[in-house]
């Protein structure tokens, strides 16, 4: 068995959209925001009702020429400072209205930058209603007569709607009653909200003209926010209110395990491929204080944030959705059609997008900076849905829309797909702080004007006659007046009673020409009913007379009652007065008293938010002294280390410092022994000198000789002495002699080392190349260089230094110390100046200037060991 249709969101199934169908540019307008203050410079000059122009303001250079950069932007229509709510209503908002009774759908969006106004005009504010309170009342100013009764069309959970009949559309009633009470339409406007009452005055007031009387009506509406792309319903019943939790007097929360906190919605797509908020709570609304106020009831749980830039500011994209259903009448024009197909459903998405902001202006923190992310990455998405669609539409390309990257563009993707009519208003902030900011925007609405939508297709004519309920109408109007009239309305009864006792006519009918009978007993039988009617009309001429006298007493006491009436209705109205006098005061102090719980609404959110961000400050405030706190007990142990480090170093280089002392001590005691080595040896050859010219002289007589000048060898002394100095001086030991462990490097590239002057080291590693591994077993390291000397002699020198660890686990040398090792040849010629005596024996001279290493005696090689 196939299952029934049902009424389908935006039209009827079935209706195809043609391929060569006419298409509309997206409808975008602007609207220029007043400054907050006459010193701040503005950035925006109106040229026309079509054109702005954008010039950079001072301190900023537009291009690298230094110049200012002037820009001008084309609108549908521009909208000044000067705009009334109402004349930005007629423009934008008046048509979608128009087009929604007409069964086509709409979406209007307000886009820009935080704090240029956009919630002011889809909102307003008392004695200036926005577009979308405005829009309710002339929704419903133009359907009132012709909506049907309470729960007669009914929405089901995949997005359509079907139609109930009286009976149990009855017995909804009685059970929605009984289970809680409905709010019911206020009679005149007299006893409406006072607050919405101000919003739209009654001359401001306008409806739709042409509305389908055949047909009826009922009005849901529904109101969601997407917050950090996530979908919640507004108008959904939560145990408590999750904006504003219980606390307790020393500012703890209150730990509810009944708190059931609100739960994100999913979008799905029904079977005629319209995507939808599942789970969604609409609501039917038979008026426009009743839809204001549920549209109230969910502005009090949008979340709002106090930043830098903006102290109201919302952090969320609310979607405010208008649904009608309307269905037509049967063909008596008294009841709905009870036939789901013919359902019409059709809607106005009202959207308020949240601004787009820089945290660098904002100075967005924790979950300011998250949700403002968000809110940029969305409008992102949406500008790059318009960049792909426009480039498919203009270069013929068919490249994939990203509408499911951002909740936003995913719910509408049906309007830009050719589903309804689209229109953006674009605010602006005039002032220069916001000047980069609105170039993006206006760059943003320019391309958007680009993009064409299909014009959405008219709804089918309903195949019954037109007129119906006016005939019926009609109908039931003459027909009461009649009753009316002939007073049979008072006591119908009556006179069918004596209508029935009169005697009943005879049979009259004549079978034979000599009948004389039946028309004598008709005869009789009128007789007997003219008497009877005469009897009657005495009656009742008595009776009225009696009516009549009675009613003149009536009439006697009645004039009496009216006087007296008459002086009750003067203390009456003076009371009327009194009344509508305290019922003014009333008036203002319920508008006053709403304004103060709006605003004590808003702090408490303000104040809740602070908290919140308090305790988050509070505990990163915390975690950060725990923070400190391990950094410090770190940094001592840290110092502690250091410090030993510190002693271990210094108690090192003292004891390396007292070896350098005693080694350069040595070094200059070797340099004085040597120094004094040479004067002795030239105050020897003087004397020899000195002695051979004596020797020459004959008159001169010869100085016997003495025990000091015979050339006998003398000891090593450590300080110079005047008499008695060694001859062969006694040298230091080698510092490789020790008792550590070398590293013995012999490059291969040097002279064959085998043939003089080779130190022997013991317990010593040779290599002929450094490795690390060499290094970590030793801790001297000595490299070996040997080459000829300028005189043709070879030399050896012996380049020590120590092996110590680096902070990176590695190995380096630190070299201290050099020795040279020469030999000389007793017979070849000295380069020193030698006496005339060929007697004396030549004597070694140390070149070096540093620690001796080595001696020769007579041309013989001496080895020692280290």
């Amino acid at each position: 068995m196939q299952r029934q249709g049902k009424g389908r969101t935006p039209r009827r199934p079935g209706l195809k959209k043609a391929s060569n169908m006419e298409k509309d540019p997206v409808g975008v307008y602007c609207r220029i925001r007043p400054l907050g203050t006459d010193d701040e410079e503005c950035c925006i000059e109106m040229i026309s009702n079509t054109t702005i122009q954008l010039h950079a303001p001072d301190g900023l250079k537009a291009n690298r020429n230094g110049e200012y950069k002037e820009t001008q932007y084309s609108f549908k229509k521009v909208f000044g400072i000067k705009t009334t709510q109402k004349e930005l209503f007629g423009d934008i908002a008046k048509p979608l209205v128009e087009d929604l009774i007409q069964c086509k759908n709409g979406l209007l969006f307000t886009y820009g930058v935080t704090g240029s106004g956009k919630t002011f005009t889809m909102t307003g504010s008392p004695g200036e209603g926005g577009l979308l309170p405005r829009s309710l009342d002339m929704l419903f100013n133009s359907i009132s007569p012709f909506q049907a009764k309470r729960y007669v069309f009914k929405t089901d959970d995949k997005n359509g709607m079907e139609i109930q009949n009286q009976v149990d559309a009855l017995l909804e009633r009685q059970k929605r009653e009984s289970q809680q009470s409905v709010p019911k339409t206020p009679s005149s406007r007299q006893r409406s909200d006072p607050e919405f009452a101000d919003m739209i005055s009654p001359e401001d007031a306008c409806k739709v003209e042409g509305v389908d009387e055949d047909s009826s009506y009922s009005v849901f509406v529904s109101y969601i926010e997407i917050y950090n792309n996530y979908i919640y319903d507004l108008l959904e019943d939560s145990p408590f209110d999750p904006i504003r939790p219980r606390w307790l007097a020393g500012g703890t929360p209150v730990q509810n395990p009944e708190f059931i906190p609100p739960q994100s919605k999913i979008l799905r797509e029904d079977q005629n491929h319209n995507m939808y908020v599942a789970g969604c709570t609409e609501v039917e609304v038979k008026s426009t204080e009743e839809a204001f106020e549920v549209f109230w009831k969910g502005q009090k749980k949008r979340r709002i944030a106090n930043t830098q830039l903006n102290r109201e500011s919302s952090r969320s994209h609310s979607v405010f959705i208008v649904k009608l259903a309307q269905a037509p009448l049967d063909a008596d024009g008294d009841h709905i059609l009870q036939d789901k197909s013919q359902v019409n459903v059709s809607q106005l998405c009202l959207v308020d997008l949240a601004g787009s902001e820089r945290t660098s202006r904002t100075r967005a923190e924790g979950s300011r900076l998250r949700e403002a992310g968000n809110i940029n990455q969305s409008l992102m998405t949406l500008r790059i849905c318009i960049e792909v669609l426009r480039e498919n539409q203009m270069c013929g390309t068919n490249k994939m829309v990203p509408y499911r990257d951002s909740k936003v563009t995913h719910l509408f993707k049906n309007y830009f797909d050719g589903e309804g009519k689209v229109r953006m208003v674009v605010c602006v902030n005039p002032k220069g702080d916001d000047y980069e900011e609105t170039m993006l925007v206006m760059r943003f609405a320019e391309m958007t004007q680009e993009v064409e939508v299909a014009r959405p297709v008219d709804r089918p004519i309903c195949a019954l006659a037109a007129g119906r309920r006016h005939r019926n109408q009609a109908f039931r109007d003459e027909l009461s007046r009649r009753l009316e009239e002939q007073g049979g309305d008072n006591n119908p009864s009556l006179v069918s009673d004596l209508i029935e006792s009169l005697p009943p006519l005879p049979p009259c009918e004549l079978l034979d020409p000599a009948d004389d009978q039946t028309l004598l007993r008709l005869v009789e039988v009128l007789e007997r009913r003219h008497r009877m009617r005469q009897m009657m009309a005495e009656q009742v001429n008595k009776t009225a007379s009696m009516l009549k006298s009675k009613l003149q007493e009536l009439d006697v006491h009645l004039n009496t009652k009216e006087s007296f009436l008459h002086n009750q209705r003067g203390k009456l109205d003076e009371k009327d007065r009194v009344i509508s006098g305290q019922k003014n005061v009333i008036e203002r102090l319920e508008k006053k008293s709403k304004l103060l719980e709006h605003q004590i609404d808003i702090l408490q959110k303000t104040t809740n938010i602070y908290e919140e961000d308090k305790r988050s400050l509070q505990q990163e405030l915390e975690t950060w002294e725990q923070r400190l706190q391990r950094e410090l007990s770190e940094r001592r142990g840290m110092e502690q280390r250091m410090q030993g480090m510190v002693a271990d170093t210094k108690h090192k280089w003292e004891k390396e410092c007292d070896r350098r002392v005693n080694a350069k001590q040595l070094e200059m005691q070797n340099k004085l022994w040597v120094k004094d080595e040479k004067l002795k040896q030239l105050k020897a050859i003087v004397t020899e000198s000195n002695t051979t010219t004596s020797a020459e002289c004959p008159d001169k007589p010869q100085r016997p000789s003495r025990e000091r000048d015979c050339p006998t060898p003398r000891k090593r002394s450590a300080s110079p002495q005047p008499t008695a100095l060694p001859v062969r001086p006694r040298h230091r030991r080698s510092h490789s002699a020790g008792g550590e462990k070398w590293v013995d490097h012999k490059p291969s590239t040097n002279l064959d080392l085998d043939t003089v002057m080779q130190p022997i080291i013991p317990n010593a590693i040779k290599v002929s190349t450094p490795s690390e591994k060499a290094l970590s077993k030793c801790h001297k390291y000595m490299l070996r260089h040997q080459e000829l000397a300028s005189d043709g002699e070879i030399e050896t020198k012996l380049i020590k230094g120590d092996v110590f660890k680096t902070r990176g686990g590695g190995q380096a040398v630190h070299f201290t110390d050099i020795e040279t090792l020469k030999q000389e040849c007793p017979t070849a010629p000295s380069r020193k100046r030698r006496s005339g005596s060929g007697e004396r024996q030549n004597l070694p001279v140390d070149i070096e200037n540093r620690v001796p290493a080595a001696s020769t005696s007579h041309g013989y090689q001496k080895r020692r060991k280290p």
